[in-house]
């Protein structure tokens, strides 16, 4: 898959993500507005219905009073001034009432219409209202207590009643609130609540949409307003839609997971493609010199010049075992790597002496240093230098290592093996002054297949399975190895081996 084609599934799958996301925040923003509405239409719906209550209320009452003051006048029954007083009327309302009434039915005959008789007995009732209730303040018309308990109900019934609430009524005589959440607001008439400070305290109520006239309008006034106001409205608006939003968020974040590491595997697989390519190109050129090789000695040795001189039979043989051995090496280093793809990697645990084995590779190593200009410097330190592993595999770990350093020092090869005891196992360091690893390479080195850039020069020969190798070995003998390496400067890789293998036995 070439990069135009990845870019394009890229921005294909992230304009599908981005519509999807923004499909579910216009349904989500609908559905909420939505519930806004409808709360607002419930809201308005019980404010209307606690003012009809209200004056619902206050006309019975009204009417009441009316019919007593029309009994009273006509003889049908006597009513004592304390019944009055019960209705709320004082002895001074009473004669104004009475006077009111006879005035009214000063011009009526006897043996008026029943019409006439209720026409009249209305415009009593409304005279009444105006003298008993129109002068009233409004905090004196309704009852603190009940008023709150109608609210309660009113909301309750248009399914609201799980809402947080407070709500007051405002007098438009004492240009303020009078009635606060079932309480009188108590005003001293000596020390006056400053208006900014009661403005304050009742912002929210003043300030909130939700409200409502009381009591029939007069001359466009009303004496009051109920108001209220929800303090957790947003929740509320929220709560129907949550659980949907939170799934949401849960299915969105889970394709923006798989969507990320899609990318991720995409352009993973592109490098390992590019790195498989790489792979095949150096092994067939690292398998093509020695076949060679081999191939033109081989042709060598059948002509009959070379076959009557031993001397260069034997020259030609020694090039043909050397090309061979080497070709074997690519090839073993190749067979373990597919061991440790499957798992089936056997350690054959043993003792082993980690100064000998290092002596040993340096047997091989000092000839090849030595041949550049360069040398290998050693410092064993390590009083205790016998440890559990495996030879083969240890001993192979060394031989990458120092191969590493010789290969990467351009010219006058310098290396440095050290070992030395820490706690519970030895440290073995190998230290060159070659050409050193940027910081982009150090977190890569251990990948398979990768191979450090040596810009346009090719000459250093591998497949990239050295220091992978090395870090599976390691881990399998419960080791570990870091590198540290400044560029142009050289590197130094620190090995840990334990002393110990838990279990001491042949399996991994």
């Amino acid at each position: 898959m070439n990069k135009k084609s990845i870019l394009t599934i890229i921005v294909l799958m992230a304009f599908a993500l981005l519509g999807s996301i923004g499909l579910q925040i216009y349904w989500i923003r609908n559905a909420v507005n939505l519930n806004k509405e409808q709360f607002d239409k419930n809201a308005f719906a019980a404010l209307r219905h606690v003012a009809d209550r209200l004056e619902k209320e206050e006309n019975n009452k009204i009417s009441k009073i009316s019919d007593f003051v029309l009994r009273k006048n006509t003889g049908d029954r006597v009513i004592s001034d304390e019944e009055f007083l019960d209705l709320g009327l004082d002895p001074e309302q009473v004669e104004a009432f009475d006077s009111t009434y006879r005035s009214t039915h000063a011009y009526m005959e006897n043996g008026q219409s029943l019409q006439e008789y209720r026409r009249s007995h209305n415009m009593i009732e409304t005279m009444l209202a105006q003298q008993i209730f129109g002068v009233k303040p409004v905090e004196e018309r309704i009852n603190a207590e009940s008023l709150d308990k109608t609210i309660h109900q009113e909301l309750k019934n248009v399914g609201l009643g799980n809402v947080e609430f407070q709500h007051g009524i405002f007098s438009n005589q004492s240009n303020g609130f009078v009635i606060k959440n079932g309480h009188y607001v108590i005003i001293d008439s000596n020390n006056p609540t400053p208006d900014a400070v009661q403005a304050q305290a009742f912002d929210y109520l003043n300030t909130t949409r939700y409200k409502v006239d009381l009591f029939s309008v007069q001359d466009n006034k009303s004496p009051g307003f109920l108001s209220l106001y929800f303090s957790n409205k947003t929740g509320y608006l929220w709560s129907s839609v949550w659980k949907t939003l939170l799934a949401s968020i849960f299915f969105t974040g889970t394709t923006l997971f798989c969507f990320a590491y899609t990318i991720y595997v995409i352009f993973r697989q592109k490098k390992l493609d590019q790195i498989k390519n790489d792979f095949i190109n150096n092994m067939t050129h690292e398998f093509k010199t020695p076949i060679a090789t081999i191939s033109l000695a081989a042709d060598s040795i059948t002509a009959p010049s070379i076959l009557t001189n031993p001397d260069k039979v034997k020259r030609f043989v020694d090039i043909i075992k050397q090309e061979n051995k080497r070709m074997n090496g690519q090839v073993e280093k190749v067979l373990q790597m597919a061991i440790l793809d499957r798992d089936t990697l056997q350690l054959k645990i043993t003792e082993i002496d980690i100064n000998e084995i290092i002596e040993h590779a340096l047997a091989n190593f000092s000839l090849q240093v030595e041949a550049r200009g360069g040398f290998i410097h050693t410092e064993l330190l390590a009083v205790r230098h016998v440890i559990e592993g495996d030879f083969t595999h240890i001993s192979n770990i060394i031989h990458n290592l120092l191969d590493n350093a010789n290969k990467y020092s351009p010219e006058n090869p310098e290396i440095i093996i050290r070992t030395r005891n820490i706690s519970d196992g030895i440290e073995i360091s190998v230290e060159d002054k070659g050409l050193g690893l940027s910081p982009a390479s150090r977190k890569l080195i251990f990948d398979k297949f990768y191979r450090v850039p040596t810009e346009n020069i090719h000459d250093i020969k591998g497949f990239g399975l050295g220091l992978s190798y090395v870090r599976n070995m390691l881990t399998a003998h419960k080791g570990s190895i870091e590198v540290i390496s400044e560029y142009g400067k050289g590197s130094s890789f620190i090995v840990f081996l334990p002393f110990k293998q838990s279990g001491n036995d042949n399996n991994s």
